[in-house]
């Protein structure tokens, strides 16, 4: 027997979570904005930029005023707290670049100021230079020039120098030194690259000289000393002659010309002396080297000479 309740079936009831589903998604549909709303801010939106573009005083300018009054200050005071620290690097970019060129200016100014003081001293030097030239196209010598580097201790008894020229320069033991003003000495010796100079004004010094007006001959000799200008004594030969003040003294020159070649001026008669007692006749001769203040010489070598250096001959060419 079948029961009443079997012939009838109950409904299905919907489910709860599908019916929540879509549900949403008409709220969310609900929720948008129709075409029309959006067609419609999208043509005002283009009005008003067009007639912002078109008229000077536009429908937004009255805004974009109070913005500005509004804003302007706040920007000019975030502009200047930030510009110095966006001035750092161009700052220092500037630093850089001034310390360069200070660096640069600092070195062109000691570079001149060394030209400057060094000036007189180049002056001199190529004016004894020109007369060590003249001196050997005069005399007919073949000089190797040198420079003066130091002098012997008072402590020696002797009064020499050392010149920057030795063997290798081609000079020896006994040859004439000289420099554009007259007779400076002779070699005592020699290394490579050196040579020790006895001056003439050294009292173990003694000098073949002639009177050049006269041409008498005597023996000059040393007094050792700078302080009175270096002056050395000369003993005539002939003691019956009588040099005169002012005359000149030269070199007579030795044999084979060493010591000393003949012709190089050694100075002029400054007082004469006598004796009663003595016939002789005794003169003191002024130098015409400043025996405190030599520099450049030049060194007396048979020509042809071969040199590390430059050789100035008698031609005045230089080798």
């Amino acid at each position: 027997m079948t029961s009443p309740r079997q012939g009838h079936t109950r409904p299905a009831r919907p489910s709860r979570g599908r019916e929540k589903r879509w549900r949403g998604l008409e709220r969310l549909e609900g929720g948008r904005p129709s075409r029309a709303l959006l067609v419609a801010l999208l043509l005002g939106s283009v009005s008003l930029i067009t007639l912002d573009q078109q008229t000077d005083d536009g429908p937004v300018e009255a805004g974009r005023s109070v913005v500005g009054e509004a804003l302007g200050p706040m920007q000019a005071g975030a502009a200047g707290l930030v510009r110095p620290f966006a001035a750092v690097p161009s700052w220092l970019r500037t630093q850089d670049s001034l310390r360069r060129e200070v660096s640069t200016l600092e070195a062109e100014n000691s570079r001149l100021r060394s030209e400057q003081a060094t000036s007189g001293l180049d002056r001199n030097r190529l004016a004894e230079l020109d007369g060590l030239t003249t001196a050997a196209e005069e005399g007919g010598f073949t000089l190797v020039p040198a420079r003066v580097v130091g002098m012997g201790p008072m402590q020696s008894f002797s009064r020499t120098v050392t010149i920057d020229a030795g063997s290798q320069a081609g000079i020896t033991p006994d040859m004439t030194v000289l420099d554009n003003d007259g007779l400076v000495g002779r070699v005592l010796r020699t290394t490579r690259t050196t040579a020790t100079v006895l001056l003439v004004m050294d009292p173990e010094s003694v000098v073949g000289g002639r009177l050049g007006d006269s041409m008498e001959i005597g023996f000059l000799r040393g007094r050792g000393s700078i302080e009175d200008a270096g002056e050395l004594t000369l003993d005539l030969v002939d003691g019956t002659v009588a040099p005169d003040e002012g005359d000149t003294v030269v070199t007579w020159g030795s044999d084979g010309g060493a010591p000393y070649v003949p012709g190089v001026p050694i100075g002029t008669v400054s007082q004469v002396w006598s004796s009663p007692r003595e016939t002789a006749k005794l003169a003191v001769i002024e130098p015409f080297v400043d025996f405190s203040s030599l520099d450049l010489v030049g060194v007396a070598v048979p020509s042809g000479t071969r040199s590390d250096r430059g050789v100035l001959e008698a031609d005045g060419s230089i080798r």
